[in-house]
């Protein structure tokens, strides 16, 4: 049978429907002449009219064929065509009660009317039936996917409208958050409550789940996908129909708030003017060019109209979006952009690109940043930090570089954690060297905390999550960091290199530290969304406290003794702080270079343990508070 249907074409199909109409007018008149009040009995009322009939059935072909009735097929048989039908059925009447008139026998009225309503009755019944035995034929020949249709609103129930007349796919029932839906039948399919989802999809056999909930927001619909996965289901969101035409409501255009948003206090801007003199025209190297400080630092160099800038990156994809940026300003300008692939760590290569470009001023920002990802791997985050520094620095001093500037981190102060043991002997190196070779290159270095927006700071965690359905996650209800824009740390940064005289620590005034939890609920509610508490059980996005994570402080600090010195800046302080000898600084990079050497993260801890101030006490505090 399927393959008898599915062989037909549409021309056939259409003879098809014809006859069946034609078939059924004999037969409406029939049963019309049965129910009517006539003298003579209803099968002799139908033989007088017998030679009248090839007339009528000739009238309703050509009517039927000059509509287009006969070309709607069964699953789109829906108003146009029954009206199509109705005029069928009309003129089908008329002309029998013409003929009738004239060549007898006469009838009354109102069985050409009860007439008309049964043929277009039978019509639309018979289409009816013939769709539903259609239907059977493909299902059992093709077995449909049984869905769930999420939501019982207006967009589901025309969802389930139109897949009933789907030849793959069955929907069999709803489910909706809305109690006063539950228990009811919409198009002939039970609503359930959300809570019985896993009893219906068992005991009905669906894999599937539609979504039909196109007007809640994305963090609620993502809530409900991933309930929906957890039981093995397939899930998939029906957009709205304003968004299937390109006219979505304005808050699904909204981009997600800009991170500078959350920093409590206005933004510092930093006209560089006369820090200026110290990049322009001069030939520039900026390590970790394609991270997020790095690509800033060499936006900010640019404007500053360097002769040269050398991008020195390791990975390939940063260095290829930096450059890609950076050109067509850079040629814009007559600015020599040079992108190098390569690693600090390497000294070979670092010296040929100092000695190749003349460098003349070394930003360094490349670093191995991210604390669990260092803790976790402690020897490539030493080796990296630590021996990257003193490779690239030693190096600039060799090259007669004129400014090297370390970009560092608030973790260095006290560190609990490698990432920030490994910057504080960074600038423990560079202290050294200031010593030693500071009246050829001046060796400075730039402290501040976090900044908003970089890769991997909390504000795009926090929207990644959100958009996710959330939970939004913080490790401990009282922690607190320093928040500062990209933008204005680097302009920060490059006024201090300006004032540097050698040896300097400066540290950036980043205003009073946040607390996390206060800046994950301002993330949530910026995205338009509720916080769910205990206070708001029905809120849409809930904070998780995970816990302080190794190496992980409740407060981070920015300087290691109390004595700031100003400078001719307001936002830039010089922190005072004992520095360590040429034997001390070499005789931890020895013993540091024998134990990753050697693959031993205890005598590599050790030696951090020894030498960084802080480090063993600090740490052994975040492991004891987490």
């Amino acid at each position: 049978m399927y393959n008898l249907i599915s062989a037909l074409s549409r021309k056939q199909k259409s003879y098809v429907f014809l006859a069946v109409d034609l078939a059924l007018l004999p037969l409406a008149l029939l049963f019309t002449l049965e129910v009517q009040p006539l003298p003579d009995p209803a099968l002799a009322t139908l033989v007088s009219l017998l030679p009248l009939l090839p007339y009528v059935l000739a009238a309703a072909a050509l009517l039927a064929l000059w509509l287009g009735l006969p070309r709607v097929q069964l699953n789109a048989y829906e108003r146009h065509a029954a009206a199509q039908s109705a005029v069928l059925a009309g003129g089908s009447a008329l002309v029998l009660s013409l003929l009738a008139r004239f060549f007898g026998p006469a009838l009354g009225p109102g069985t050409y009317v009860a007439f008309a309503i049964f043929y277009f009755l039978a019509m639309a019944g018979a289409r009816a039936v013939m769709l539903q035995l259609v239907l059977m034929v493909y299902r059992r020949a093709n077995p449909r996917c049984r869905v769930l249709i999420y939501g019982a609103g207006n967009t589901g129930t025309q969802l389930a409208q139109a897949l009933k007349a789907h030849s793959g796919i069955d929907p069999i029932a709803f489910a909706d958050d809305n109690s006063s839906l539950q228990g009811m039948t919409l198009v002939g399919l039970p609503v359930y409550a959300p809570s019985r989802i896993a009893e219906i999809v068992e005991t009905r056999q669906i894999r599937r789940v539609l979504l039909a909930m196109p007007s809640q927001s994305q963090p609620r619909q993502a809530q409900i996908i991933q309930r929906l996965q957890k039981l093995g289901l397939e899930v998939q969101a029906l957009p709205s129909f304003a968004q299937l035409i390109g006219e979505e409501a304005l808050v699904d255009k909204l981009t997600p708030v800009a991170p500078q948003a959350f920093l409590g206090r206005d933004a510092c801007t930093v006209p560089l003017q006369e820090a200026a003199g110290s990049y322009r025209g001069k030939a520039v190297l900026v390590s970790g060019a394609g991270g997020s400080i790095g690509s800033e630092l060499c936006r900010q160099v640019l404007a500053c109209r360097p002769a040269r800038l050398v991008l020195f990156e390791l990975s390939e994809l940063a260095l290829y979006t930096v450059h890609q940026e950076l050109g067509p300003v850079a040629a814009e300008a007559g600015i020599e952009l040079v992108p190098v692939l390569g690693t600090i760590t390497d000294p070979r290569q670092v010296r040929m690109v100092l000695n190749a470009h003349q460098v003349q001023v070394v930003l360094h920002a490349a670093a191995y940043k991210h604390v669990p990802l260092v803790e976790a791997n402690p020897l490539p985050g030493l080796a990296n930090n630590v021996f990257g520094t003193q490779i690239l620095a030693r190096a600039a001093a060799r090259a007669g570089v004129e400014r090297f500037i370390l970009i560092s981190s608030d973790k260095a102060v006290n560190p609990a954690n490698v990432m920030g043991a490994s910057k504080r002997m960074a600038e423990l190196i560079v202290q050294d060297l200031a010593t030693r070779f500071g009246t050829r290159t001046v060796f400075t270095m730039v402290r501040f905390g976090n900044v908003l927006g970089s890769s991997g700071s909390v504000v795009p965690l926090f929207q990644e999550q959100i958009s996710r359905g959330g939970p939004v996650t913080v490790t401990d209800p009282n922690v607190k960091r320093f928040f500062m824009t990209i933008s204005e740390a680097v302009q920060l940064v490059l006024q201090a290199g300006d004032m540097a005289q050698g040896g300097e620590v400066f540290v950036l005034d980043m205003g009073a530290p946040v607390p996390i939890l206060q800046l994950a609920r301002q993330v949530i509610e910026s995205g338009g969304h509720s916080v769910r508490d205990a206070d708001n059980p029905d809120g849409d996005i809930s904070i998780e406290i995970i816990g302080l994570r190794p190496g992980e402080k409740m407060e981070e600090e920015l300087t290691l003794s109390e004595e700031l010195i100003h400078t001719r800046h307001p936002k830039i302080f010089c922190a005072r702080e004992t520095v360590l000898s040429e034997i001390e600084v070499a005789g931890f990079l020895r013993s540091l270079r024998q134990a990753v050497a050697a693959g031993d993260e205890a005598a590599a801890l050790q030696v951090v343990r020894h030498w960084v101030e802080g480090y063993g006490q600090a740490a052994e505090a975040g492991r004891i508070s987490s």
